[in-house]
């Protein structure tokens, strides 16, 4: 029984809830393999159609099944032969139907999605049971129909509950003194201009803005402004509207009835959802969302579906097809009212709707009559506009409209581009402006064009590919509906396109001229300097004179109508032809020591071309002296700024490359020596630092380098011992990283570096300028403070010692009380002072007399010793 849980949960379950619609795919009906068409088997078909029959059977027993499984098998009925067939070895009829079923419920789906859409209209909201419904109805499942709904934009919600009685007992007296103020409802009423936002109403006041609040602090505000006023008949109507807000009801719930009740007297004026939305937004100043739920409320609330004459006449006129409504009223003999009669209140509703649809039908018609009668187009096109709004169906009037031709175009300019050999076309509009006025273009040659017919149709006001060599006209036609106006012409324009893609070829003591001549000209000619030179219809040669500017006219020729040549105006173009340059064949590079990224280039100048100086990333690909076009130079290397010296250029290459020299004359050049530049500039700002057992070192990172070389010696004889200095290579990314790059030298020993940037070129090594910095020696001298001597006779003994021998300029010895230790001389009493004083050594003195505790501290005067102070156990004394 597993096949049969799996057909119920697959095929029964979705259709019982697509509203016991059988799937129109036969293959999800009978759940036949998914095969290629013509390879389904007779035999499998049978067994498993017989299969699912054999489950209806089974299924049928259950009551939610039974509705369903009699449709199934009254379908199979008609389906049987096709199963029959298959059976027999034709398969064909049954693939057939296969290829449409999906389509069937593709389409099926389609119905549905478009049901809801015209259920939820302008406001794009459905209630659940609008969409239960056209589920049901349409054979898809509400699952599948709600998804439709959201990918389409479609709220399904509850209609908001809206009060329908008012509030408050003299609500029309408040109403009628809100229109005579001028409000627009109760909020506008409270706060005026202090309303500066939309306001939302169905889940509490609250303006889009933020405050003001609807309370009654906000009343007594309102009341307290009116009671500064004179009195008047305006302020006996505020005290009315102030009656109603003081009383016992909720100000929110008088503002809510109040701006419902205005929509409900626009929704009896038969206003449309957009209408209404319109009118809730903008005149009343209600948030969107508010708006949108509460047109919503209204409609669903009014039962607009009522059967019987009276919803079939509603259902007309809502659709705006009011000459039908008329003739049904007619038809069905309602009665036309007469002065005696019963009042609308009173009357019939379907005597009220065909009333309506009578009177709008007659109004109509006049309209109609009167647009027929009218000369003027345009103003029977508005009558008619009128006619149709009131009656969309009104017979014969829309039909003509479409035959009212608007108003012609005043006038047309025709523009010629010789050169590029197309028309452009610019118009004044039409100055009808009822109705869409379109515009259509017409080429016609030889004649202006008589109709929108007559001649060649254009897309736009372009014409790119206008007849060549023939009077050609144009005609504008604007056009309303389906009549067109009388045509503006322009023309006649006759296109004699310019010999195209002209170029002149320099050499040496020659001109070469070359062109594409237009297919319709006779002949192309070519003028220099005033003169005439033989030329063929694609090109010229001819011998000049070299170093002088030659101006050349080339012009197409062209026979009119008569046979009579046509000359156009030509095209014009200049060349100096020149000898051969002449390449440079040696030169040097040499970059300048006070400006590392200068470099003067000296060669012995051609007698031929001007040298102009280019780098290339690569060797040049020009074998040497190779004559190539300019613009293949241009191409493949970067042109340099030259500033003339004696004997050569001087350049800035700025990246590393090869400097080629090139000799330049007309389009040509030739290719000279080139030198292998490598850029390594050299780093700006060097600064040198002693930190304790380390030197610091910090500069300006060169522009365009990777890393750097540092070479430093240590030792007071540097300068002058044989052996190579220590050589380090920083990266950038290092040197970020640290801030700068740190040395391992003793705090005693002297260090001399260089920095220069570096780089491999060619598979070597190479470094550029360097810069150098030296750090002088610090003396690190060491000392104690000692107490010996009998307890009658105590003195201090201070104990120097350094790593060499040396003097200190000026020592002393300093005192200070309290628990502060001193940091300069100055900040205490000087027990004693001593110059000169060598190291290593010692120096002794009494100890002091001082009660309490104190310091003792070393200071010493000299620009290249440091002390290094002992331990702060020694320093300190406590009594």
């Amino acid at each position: 029984m597993a096949f049969d849980d799996d057909y119920r949960r697959e095929v029964l379950e979705p259709a019982r809830a697509a509203g016991d619609q059988p799937p129109e795919d036969l293959r999800v009906r009978y759940a036949l393999p998914e095969l290629p068409p013509g390879e389904l088997s007779g035999e499998e078909v049978a067994a498993r159609v017989k299969q699912v029959r054999q489950c209806w059977r089974r299924a049928r027993g259950q009551l939610k099944y039974r509705k369903l499984i009699d449709r199934l098998e009254a379908e199979h009925r008609e389906l049987a032969p096709l199963f029959a067939a298959a059976e027999r070895g034709d398969p064909r009829p049954l693939e057939e139907r296969l290829r449409g079923g999906r389509a069937r419920t593709e389409r099926r789906r389609g119905d549905a999605r478009a049901r809801l859409a015209d259920a939820a209209g302008t406001l794009k909201m459905a209630t659940p049971a609008e969409v239960e419904g056209i589920a049901r109805t349409g054979g898809v499942t509400r699952a599948e129909l709600e998804g439709d709904a959201a990918t389409d934009g479609i709220e399904i919600r509850e209609p908001d509950p809206l009060p329908s009685a008012a509030p408050y007992p003299a609500y029309r007296k408040v109403r009628e003194s809100l229109d005579v103020l001028g409000s627009r409802h109760l909020a506008d009423f409270v706060f005026g201009a202090r309303l500066t936002g939309p306001i939302r109403l169905l889940d509490g006041f609250a303006v889009a803005g933020g405050p003001p609040r609807l309370d009654r602090e906000a009343v007594e505000t309102a009341a307290a402004q009116w009671a500064r006023r004179g009195r008047d008949t305006s302020t006996t109507h505020a005290d009315t509207i102030l009656a109603a807000l003081r009383s016992d009801v909720p100000p929110r719930d008088l503002v809510l009835f109040d701006v419902v009740d205005r929509l409900r007297e626009r929704l009896r004026q038969r206003a449309s959802e957009r209408a209404l939305l319109r009118y809730a937004v903008d005149d009343l100043g209600i948030e969107r969302g508010d708006a949108r739920r509460m047109v919503f409320a209204l409609v669903r609330e009014t039962g607009q579906g009522g059967g019987g004459l009276a919803g079939r006449l509603r259902a007309l006129l809502d659709a705006g097809e009011v000459f039908a409504a008329a003739e049904l009223a007619d038809a069905a003999n309602v009665p036309r009212p007469s002065g005696d009669g019963p009042s609308n209140a009173e009357a019939p509703e379907e005597e009220v709707l065909a009333a309506e649809a009578r009177h709008r039908l007659d109004t109509a018609l006049r309209l109609r009559e009167t647009a027929t009668a009218d000369p003027d187009p345009d103003r029977a096109h508005l009558l008619l506009d009128d006619a149709l709004r009131l009656v969309r169906d009104l017979p014969g009037a829309a039909a003509h409209r479409h035959r009212l031709p608007p108003r012609p175009v005043p006038m047309v300019r025709a523009d010629l581009d010789a050169r590029a050999g197309v028309v452009r076309l610019s118009w004044e509009p039409s100055p009808s402006t009822a109705g869409e006025v379109l515009y259509k273009i017409v080429r016609q040659v030889g004649r202006a064009p008589r109709d929108a017919r007559d001649g060649t149709g254009l897309g736009g006001p372009l014409d790119e590919r206008p007849p060549i060599n023939a009077a050609v006209y144009y005609g504008v036609f604007a056009v309303r509906g389906e009549a067109a106006a009388a045509p503006a012409v322009a023309g006649p324009i006759v296109v004699r396109p310019e010999p195209t893609e002209v170029e002149l070829l320099a050499g040496d003591g020659e001109v070469t001229g070359r062109w594409r001549c237009p297919a319709e000209a006779a002949r192309v000619v070519v003028v220099r300097d005033g003169g005439p030179i033989p030329a063929g219809r694609d090109g010229f040669r001819e011998r000049v004179h070299n170093g002088r500017t030659h101006h050349y006219l080339v012009a197409a020729v062209y026979l009119d109508g008569s046979g009579r040549e046509v000359v156009t105006d030509g095209v014009r173009a200049s060349v100096t032809p020149s000898a051969p340059p002449e390449p440079v064949f040696e030169l040097a590079a040499e970059v300048d020591e006070s400006d590392p990224g200068l470099v003067r280039v000296r060669f012995a100048p051609p007698r031929t071309g001007t040298v102009e100086l280019v780098l290339s990333p690569g060797p040049p690909p020009w074998p040497r002296s190779a004559l190539v076009p300019l613009e293949e130079v241009r191409r493949e290397t970067r042109r340099l700024a030259c500033t003339p010296l004696d004997g050569g250029l001087a350049v800035r290459p700025g990246a590393g490359g090869w400097l080629l020299a090139v000799t330049v004359a007309e389009g040509g050049a030739a290719i000279g020596a080139y030198h292998r530049h490598v850029n390594l500039p050299p780093p700006r700002r060097l600064v040198a630092e002693r930190r304790g057992d380390h030197v610091h070192v910090g500069f300006d990172w060169p522009p365009d380098v990777a890393e750097v070389e540092v070479a430093y010696l240590v030792g007071r004889d540097a300068l002058r011992i044989a052996d190579p200095p220590s050589t380090e290579i920083v990266t950038r990314a290092a040197y970020d990283t640290q801030g700068g790059i740190r040395l391992p030298v003793p705090e005693d020993e002297p260090v001399e570096l260089t920095v220069a940037a570096a780089g491999n070129v060619g598979g070597s090594r190479v470094t550029g300028p360097p810069v150098t910095a030296q750090v002088a020696a610090r003396a690190i001298v060491r000392y104690d403070v000692l107490r010996s001597g009998p307890p009658w006779r105590r003195y201090l003994t201070i104990r120097l010692t350094s790593s060499r021998p040396l003097r200190v300029a000026r020592l002393s010895l300093v005192l200070r009380a309290g628990r502060v230790m001193p940091h300069r001389a100055a900040d205490g009493e000087t027990l004693g002072a001593w110059e000169q004083v060598p190291v290593p050594g010692e120096l002794s003195l009494a100890v002091p007399e001082a009660s309490g505790p104190y310091w003792l501290r070393c200071f010493a005067d000299d620009e290249v010793v440091e002390l290094s102070d002992p331990p702060v156990r020694r320093l300190q004394v406590a009594r």
